[in-house]
């Protein structure tokens, strides 16, 4: 079928629907939410055959559900009504919770529904359960919604509901001196990402997000007592949370100690080098050590690698390398491995473009120490998502398994043409050869991790629910395998046969210098790019790229 997508943005559930329905031979078109008339000039374009909504802030006018069948993703149980659906529910500490598709109507989310999924809640970001869960259940009941409408005999139900309001900051409202970690826990993971929770750090308002529990610090109720690295430590009337990243007024999400100076006046609580605690705190950088295998976590808000990050990892990757082993496993974090430069950190800079240059750098040093990692076998093992130059960062390894539903987006130039680095001139084109290497650079469309496996970019994609398992176990296989030495020889021989064919240094010349002209050059379109991708600036047109139905060469098939 032709299915538009009419979505506020595309965002991470509305590119793994769009993979999902295009494997399966439809074809999707996609519009940005931007105004009803430009919705009905692509719906005028495109014809569809059936509109799915998978992302929207606001209803799609009766001009178009009136005439073609809307389908729309709301991340509620069926009989859920109204905005804020995945909020109340996280705050309200549910056991369960689901997504429904239902057909667009006059009112809001009551149409009939035509296929529902469920889960059960994990105590977390509000962030997290929609990367993971809530995609998944959304990506099983599109798909069933689909074939209920393809069947031609299924008749969608209507289902009783009553409608909750949208979420203001008066039922977020935090009481650190009454509340316990748990309460104030549930507030601020339900309103991760956004919109964050009104409250005030120094005595200035700002809006908290990324909190972690603390199972030893305390203090008095209220007030700040520590901080380590990018995070401060606050205490609550039963124990003490970590907040990883603020934003103060007007300006950016950032990670907490670079919004809030003051806090280098906290006593630093540092963990013993890079061993996992044994309790409940913050830790960005954890590693853990079984079997010949070191597992190396980097748990990086949103996936984004600031300087300072970078060069931590580097040093925790080097401090790993000394360790007995004979495999490491580089895991990232649970919603992202990596995605590339910290552009929030970037803009909030004195000179973005020298703090773009310094990021770079850092990233590329970390890539660096792992592609001349002589001593132990490398693994990136994704169990979420990666971008631009994160995905190349994971290529640097030996080899990268990468988990079933996680998407790729292996490329840098909707970021106002960036060129890219992390060596991916080195390590894409023998991967997939030259064509196959501009074609991934140009295609500016996200990849699932089948595709990517496919195309012979990564090397093992692995089952979502056991990928933990997995990994392990297939680690454990690599260090203990009787032709490990050769496997290692093999190895160093290859990177010193390249060395001499080409060294690393020229292919990070080449790279940086074509870098240096996006950062200091006379276009500025890095800079603009990433000005409104920071400031959330609402959209003003559907890319190109996307809005197949806006090419001049496109027409309906025949």
């Amino acid at each position: 079928m032709r299915i538009l997508f009419i979505t506020h943005s595309f965002n991470s559930l509305t590119q793994r629907l769009f993979c999902e329905l295009t494997v399966r031979g439809h074809e999707i078109s996609i519009e940005f939410d931007i105004a009803d008339s430009v919705s009905e000039e692509a719906v005028a374009l495109f014809r569809p055959e059936l509109i799915v909504a998978p992302f929207l802030k606001r209803a799609i006018p009766e001009s178009i559900w009136a005439k073609i069948p809307c389908f729309i993703v709301h991340p509620g149980i069926e009989g859920d009504r109204g905005p804020s659906a995945l909020d109340w529910a996280i705050q309200q500490r549910r056991a369960q919770w689901g997504v429904t598709v239902l057909q667009a109507e006059a009112e809001m989310d009551a149409g009939p529904v035509w296929a529902s999924a469920n889960f059960p809640l994990r105590t977390t970001r509000k962030s997290s359960i929609y990367r993971h869960e809530v995609t998944e259940a959304a990506v099983r009941a599109v798909l069933s919604a689909v074939d209920h409408y393809q069947s031609g005999n299924f008749t969608p139900l209507r289902v009783p509901g009553a409608a909750h309001a949208l979420m203001q900051q008066a039922e977020r409202q935090l009481d650190w001196q009454a509340m316990t970690s748990a309460e104030i826990l549930a507030r601020i993971h339900a309103a991760d990402g956004f919109p964050g929770v009104a409250d005030s750090l120094f005595d200035e308002s700002c809006h908290l997000f990324d909190a972690w529990p603390e199972a030893s610090l305390r203090g008095v109720p209220g007030a700040l007592i520590a901080r380590r690295e990018t995070a401060i430590c606050r205490a609550t009337a039963d124990g003490a949370l970590w907040i990883g990243h603020v934003k103060r007024a007007g300006g950016l999400k950032l990670p907490a100690t670079q919004a809030f100076p003051e806090a280098a006046d906290l006593p630093e609580m540092p963990l013993r080098d890079y061993w996992k605690s044994a309790s409940a705190t913050w830790q960005d950088i954890a590693y853990e050590e079984a079997a010949g295998v070191g597992f190396l976590s980097f748990e990086f808000y949103n996936g984004a690698m600031s300087t300072a990050q970078c060069r931590r990892l580097t040093a925790a990757f080097n401090w790993t390398k000394m360790r007995p082993t004979r495999v490491i496993v580089l895991r990232g974090g649970r919603d992202f491995w990596s995605n590339g430069i910290h552009l929030n950190t970037i803009e909030a800079a004195e000179s973005p473009a020298d703090e773009s240059w310094a990021n770079i750098n850092a990233i590329d040093d970390l890539a660096e120490a792992i592609l001349r990692c002589d001593t132990q076998l490398t693994v990136a093992a994704l169990a979420g998502n990666a971008g631009a130059g994160g995905c190349f960062l994971a290529r640097a390894c030996d080899r990268v398994w990468v988990r079933e539903g996680v998407m790729l987006n292996p490329h840098y130039k909707n970021m106002g043409n960036l060129f890219g680095s992390e060596f991916w001139t080195y390590l894409l084109p023998p991967r997939v050869g030259d064509a196959g290497a501009a074609a991934i650079m140009r295609h500016r469309l996200p990849m699932t991790a089948a595709e990517s496996v496919k195309l012979g970019f990564y090397d093992a994609c692995l089952p979502g629910p056991s990928f933990a398992v997995d990994v392990a176990r297939r680690a454990a296989e690599m260090a203990a395998d009787p032709d490990f030495c050769g496997q290692l020889l093999k190895k160093t021989e290859k990177r010193a046969a390249d060395e001499a064919e080409k060294p690393l240094a020229a292919y990070r010349a080449e790279e940086l210098a074509a870098m240096r002209r996006n950062f200091y050059g006379f276009d500025p379109a890095y800079h603009v790019a990433r000005y409104h991708f920071t400031a959330k600036s609402p959209n003003s047109w559907t890319p190109r790229h996307l809005a197949r139905h806006r090419d001049l060469d496109w027409k309906i098939p025949q």
